[in-house]
């Protein structure tokens, strides 16, 4: 049986400081995460500026987190490459460095058939020795993925869970027919959510939980257990900083935000810039409002960290 959760699952930023991984940035914001709430962190994906990072930046990425996270909550490690050898060598580097999952795209730019999507994932898996939770991202990669794609995926053992950007929301009803409870579906679209939950999903890889991981979780949490009044107030509380964190392209204001909550330095990588004015100010009113209403948990003190290169 697989190990990944339903829930609020972080989409981690990569907190950067001289050139370098930010290791104590980083292991303070998994600490956080953790602590209030979050069931599982992808490290290396989108949100993580994997397309920024070297090989080893990114295998050194997966380890610190997966050092951190000692197996409290699983390590979802972004493997996403054009070229399926890339893609298995991420695979092969992120599973020794302790990734629980893989969390894989189709190739982005070259639009391959379902076919070939079929056989660049069964080759990741089988390089890695690590299940996949597919990434169906159609607006980044330029190909969305069949459901009959999934679907074979799924019953063939490589994928156990689905991350769907496609923002439709008649699809876990339609997976769930084709590949019943097994197959995960996790939306990657903040702002849907909720209504993904309602709509049959089992919650949420998430960008706003950087932020409020505890309300995120909240939210979640909520739905399970059948609480849809505090369900719908966190749906309505959430819904501003949703939207505020994709006025620029992600992670953009995130980094702001962060930045702001003193988590991490803002610094990102070429061509991602700075957030401008406009969105820092929006920013600033809509956190003004919903950051006293997170979990006020101290953290154990956070291990210093040795890793070497």
């Amino acid at each position: 049986m697989h190990n990944l959760p339903g829930g609020s699952l972080t989409a981690l930023a990569t907190p950067f400081r001289d050139g370098r991984i930010d290791d104590t940035a980083l292991a303070a914001m998994v600490e956080r995460q953790i602590n209030r709430g979050t069931q599982g962190l992808v490290a290396g994906g989108s949100t993580g500026e994997a397309a920024m990072l070297s090989l080893s930046e990114h295998a050194r990425l997966v380890r610190l987190v997966a050092v951190v996270a000692a197996h409290r909550v699983p390590v979802i490690a972004g493997c996403t490459a054009s070229a399926t050898e890339a893609a298995c060598g991420l695979a092969v580097a992120a599973a020794r460095a302790g990734a629980d999952l893989l969390l894989l795209a189709a190739p982005p730019y070259v639009k391959p058939t379902q076919a070939g999507i079929i056989k660049h994932v069964r080759a990741v898996a089988r390089a890695a020795d690590l299940p996949i939770v597919l990434y169906d991202v159609p607006g980044r990669v330029g190909v969305a993925l069949a459901d009959a794609t999934v679907a074979e995926l799924h019953a063939q053992g490589v994928a156990v869970g689905l991350k769907d950007a496609t923002g439709d929301l008649t699809r876990p009803a339609r997976l769930r027919s084709l590949c019943g409870p097994g197959l995960r579906q996790l939306t990657g679209e903040d702002g849907l959510a909720a209504a993904y939950r309602a709509m049959g999903g089992d919650g949420c890889i998430s960008v706003t939980a950087n932020v409020a991981p505890f309300l995120c979780s909240e939210m979640h949490q909520c739905w399970d257990s059948g609480d849809l009044a505090r369900f719908s107030e966190l749906r309505d509380l959430l819904a501003p900083l949703h939207a505020t964190l994709f006025l620029e392209s992600n992670p953009i204001p995130l980094k702001a935000a962060l930045s702001a909550l003193g988590l991490c330095g803002e610094t990102l990588r070429a061509p991602l810039t700075p957030a401008t004015n406009a969105t820092r100010l929006t920013l600033r009113d809509v956190m003004r409002e919903l950051i006293p209403l997170e979990k006020p948990t101290l953290p154990r003190a956070v291990p210093r960290l040795s890793l070497v290169g």
